[in-house]
């Protein structure tokens, strides 16, 4: 079971992971990167659960759970802005600091 140290580690590179996928799939909708962006996608999805997995040995279901769509979701957020030109009207921008602001009591909560 690795300690809690290295879980979080695990549970953070999870979340890293979790982004990635989301991303394939919008870099497969344009033209000529299809199988790129599905293979990259499936990649991350394959390592985010592994690390989800080796972390849930050490966090709790619903902690760990919460922390890594967390991750995933404003990283995804992010990206979306910055790559895509995705909208950041304030209330996305509102919704992205609550699900952070979860994230960070969840941590110091466990």
């Amino acid at each position: 079971m690795p300690t809690a140290q290295y879980a979080w580690i695990f549970l953070i590179l999870a979340g890293l992971f979790e982004i990635g996928w989301p991303v394939g799939l919008k870099m497969a909708q344009t033209p000529g990167k299809v199988l790129p962006g599905v293979a990259f996608a499936v990649f991350c999805m394959a390592v985010s659960g592994a690390l989800l997995w080796l972390a849930q040995k050490s966090i709790p279901m619903g902690t760990a759970y919460a922390v890594w769509t967390g991750i995933g979701a404003a990283g995804t957020f992010v990206l979306g802005l910055a790559l895509y030109g995705d909208p950041a009207s304030v209330m996305r921008i509102v919704g992205v600091l609550l699900i952070i602001g979860g994230v960070v009591t969840l941590k110091m909560a466990s």
